[in-house]
């Protein structure tokens, strides 16, 4: 009895200090050392060489690299209608398997290994095809990482600014919806080597509250664009970004504005035929303003082809403007016109009057019953014809430049309410 219990008091001091010693080397553990010698291992000189595209599916070399794709949009800055591009800041990801870069992960410690040079592995040869200009960001790091997990798996993660051109159809401008495309595609590897393909779930992500000024974006699409040349097909993938155009702001631009010059080229039809000076300020005034309106909207617009809306809108407020200066010079026509006449019939009164005067005095000569039947016979022949309501409306207005001053009242806002009513 006396000798068992020192053998037991030994065995239990040995597995206590074993389980010490273990629990030491545990806590010693450099996991950044272990990161840094497997780095070394799978990327050391001579184990791994980066102008080698991976193996395919299940590790042939035959079958195509897949390289799976998903954006996230942080920001579209402008949308240029002159230029017909856009500017948008994005996170770009792509994830591709790659064997040679699988390594042990230490029972689950080791998530991932993280890089920030990209030329240690290798990369897709992906390049956006309708970009103008383009930049990384370097601020404060350059804002890029590449993940390496330990089944082989390589993220990679950049944030860049591009500007993109976007072919436009300005036919219904500013009354249009745009549809701008954003265009990936592999530069030199075929589909034979390299294809791409949007990640699964959700390839595309928009941050929340976006804002544009004088656009919304509806919806967006994503698509895919091979391409055939003569060297072979291109893999290619595409997101379509849906915009429409705000309309408030042409509202109070434009539209409120030119309406406006209108009807004030209308009070000229209320002023009277002698004020020449007031009308012709009035009608050039508004004239040369609706000019200036139309170039200035002009100026923003990419020199077209084809007519847009706003160039109908703005082309029947000049036709309105112009047609209330030139009704004017018609009045003033109509009213010198109506002067020589009241000038003639005046003469004519005066000279009708003589000659009545002598045949009064001829007829005291006759038999009076034979005067009195033909002065009956003339009130007969002369009494005045019936009148219509429009020409006892007419009769208002004796002389011809005054009722084309109130035709004009009524047809110059009846047709352009008719040209509003099409319009819209």
């Amino acid at each position: 009895m006396d000798i068992s219990r020192p053998s037991c008091a030994l065995l239990i001091l040995l597995a206590l200090y074993i389980l010490q010693l273990a629990g030491c080397m545990n806590a010693k553990i450099n996991f950044r050392e272990k990161e840094k010698q497997i780095l070394d291992q799978i990327l050391g000189p001579g184990r791994y060489d980066a102008r080698i595209r991976p193996s395919g599916i299940n590790g042939t070399g035959e079958a195509p690299t897949l390289v799976r794709v998903n954006l996230y949009l942080r920001s579209i800055s402008k949308i240029d209608d002159y230029k017909m591009e856009y500017s948008v800041q994005l996170t770009f990801r792509e994830q591709w398997l790659d064997e040679r870069l699988k390594f042990n992960n230490l029972g689950g410690r080791l998530k991932y290994l993280t890089l920030t040079e990209a030329n240690r592995v290798w990369m897709p040869d992906l390049f956006f095809s309708n970009e103008k200009e383009g930049h990384f960001h370097n601020i404060i790091m350059p804002n890029v990482y590449i993940r390496i997990f330990p089944n082989g798996n390589v993220l990679y993660s950049i944030r860049i600014s591009l500007t993109l051109s976007c072919p436009m159809n300005l036919k219904l401008y500013p009354l249009d919806k745009q549809t701008c495309s954003l265009r990936m595609a592999s530069y030199g590897w075929t589909t034979d080597d390299l294809v791409f393909l949007w990640k699964e779930g959700d390839p595309v992500q928009v941050v929340k509250n976006l804002h544009l000024p004088r656009f919304t974006l509806e919806k967006f699409l994503t698509d895919y664009c091979n391409s055939k040349t003569n060297t072979g097909e291109y893999s290619c993938l595409k997101v379509d970004l849906l915009f429409k155009r705000e309309f408030s702001y042409y509202l109070i631009q434009i539209y409120i504005p030119c309406c406006m010059l209108v009807i004030v080229s209308w009070v000229s039809f209320w002023l009277d035929q002698g004020a020449v000076p007031a009308r012709v300020s009035l009608g050039v005034t508004t004239l040369l303003t609706m000019a200036t309106q139309s170039s200035g909207i002009n100026a923003s617009l990419p020199p077209v082809s084809y007519t847009k809306a706003i160039d109908v809108w703005t082309g029947v407020c000049l036709t309105f403007v112009f047609g209330a200066l030139l009704e004017f010079a018609l009045v003033n026509y109509a009213s010198r016109s109506d002067m020589h006449r009241e000038n003639m019939k005046k003469s004519r009164r005066e000279m009708e009057a003589a000659a009545s005067m002598d045949a009064a005095s001829d007829l005291l000569d006759t038999d009076s019953n034979t005067t009195f039947a033909m002065v009956r016979q003339c009130e007969i022949h002369m009494s005045p014809p019936r009148k219509n309501c429009c020409r006892l409306w007419m009769s208002k207005f004796p002389t011809r430049s005054k009722r084309i001053d109130v035709i004009s009242r009524i047809t110059f806002p009846l047709v352009f309410a008719l040209f509003n009513l099409a319009y819209w």
